[in-house]
């Protein structure tokens, strides 16, 4: 990020065009395997990361904190380890991967299930928001860590919280205190994604944020000045441990790829769901059957598609318009190293 050759770059820029290839063929190879529980070498994944990542680190009499950051790229999370690191030492530093489709809907309430979408729509129908319906789609993500507790056999006293704008995090940030007798406390942090959505409809934010570094860097000043920080502080300084993790990440994207759908398909630039889809199937990884990687689906023939490496979605409708708009925004929902590698990281404070 830091060098001025132009040549350097080309070549940082094609090496990750040529991985993203690699790592798209890999994951449409291996990840029916992955989510089926076939595969004896699976990564850990959005349905494991609690069971994997969270629980055995939990201590009686001990409070420990989980940190979800909406959107967070791995990337993002080395530009604000060295202001964590003024107040908490790294003792692992690991990636993980989201599901399909990598959005907030699928990949958090997985997370916070411990179950695919699937099993969460048959489990637990009226935690579950179908894609076609108004309103949030992630609005029991509380109530579905309780599930996932009480599956596991966890008696842990918690808490669960969400911070949507600048006042809820400095109410939370003011009354933190009130969660030190809690075994686990869960605070999501949607500001990523918001800015992500900010720079695609704001062209100031699009000017601030132009590149990857000018959007590392964008994020970074939030993170200076938010509540996020003064909560990571005020809990150094009470010397509790801490996990920081996220759902999904996002990808610059650049390539079109021509789709026709009824007007029920979903409205996301990297995946898409519905009947009738019209494609051009080598463009794409293709999902006729939901249920195969623990989908759920509206009727009978609804089918699913990726994007990969830097592609969305278009249109033929406005498809000029519509291709120059998205170009070069920052989308999620398919696979992508940004997308699917996410971080988690276990963190114990200073002494």
């Amino acid at each position: 990020e830091k060098t001025s050759d132009s040549n350097v770059l080309d070549i940082l820029n094609m090496q990750k065009t040529e991985a993203n290839q690699v790592f798209s063929k890999y994951v449409e190879k291996n990840y029916r395997d992955w989510v089926g529980g076939k595969a004896e070498d699976r990564p850990v994944m959005s349905p494991t990361l609690f069971r994997d990542k969270v629980f055995p680190q939990v201590k009686e009499g001990r409070p420990l904190f989980v940190l979800l950051i909406d959107n967070l790229r791995y990337d993002q999370w080395k530009a604000i380890q060295p202001r964590i690191e003024e107040f908490y030492r790294v003792d692992r530093d690991e990636i993980y991967y989201s599901i399909l489709p990598t959005t907030t809907q699928y990949a958090r309430n997985t997370i916070f299930s411990g179950l695919m979408p699937l099993e969460i729509e048959n489990r637990h129908p009226r935690y579950w928001v179908p894609e076609e319906a108004e309103g949030s789609k992630n609005q029991f993500e509380g109530e579905l860590l309780g599930e996932q507790l009480k599956r596991f056999g966890k008696s842990y006293k918690y808490s669960y919280n969400k911070v949507l704008n600048l006042e809820t995090g400095r109410k939370l940030a003011d009354n933190l205190s009130n969660l030190y007798q809690n075994d686990l406390n869960v605070i999501v942090y949607n500001f990523v994604d918001m800015l992500s959505h900010a720079r695609t409809e704001m062209e100031i934010i699009r000017e601030l944020a132009d590149d990857e570094p000018a959007y590392r860097s964008l994020m970074l000043s939030w993170f200076e000045h938010s509540s996020l920080l003064d909560i990571i502080r005020q809990l150094s300084e009470k010397k509790i441990p801490l996990i920081i993790t996220t759902d999904h990440g996002s990808v610059k994207v650049q390539d079109p790829v021509k789709i026709v759908g009824d007007r029920n398909t979903t409205t996301n630039l990297r995946y898409k769901s519905g009947r009738n889809l019209n494609y051009e199937r080598r463009e794409v990884f293709e999902v006729r059957n939901p249920a195969e990687i623990y989908l759920p689906k509206s009727n009978v023939s609804t089918s699913y598609v990726f994007c990969r490496n830097s592609d969305f979605f278009a249109y033929p409708n406005n498809y000029n318009y519509y291709v120059k708009y998205y170009r070069n925004t920052f989308q999620h929902g398919g696979i992508s190293l940004e997308e699917m590698l996410v971080p988690v990281i276990t963190l114990s404070a200073k002494a």
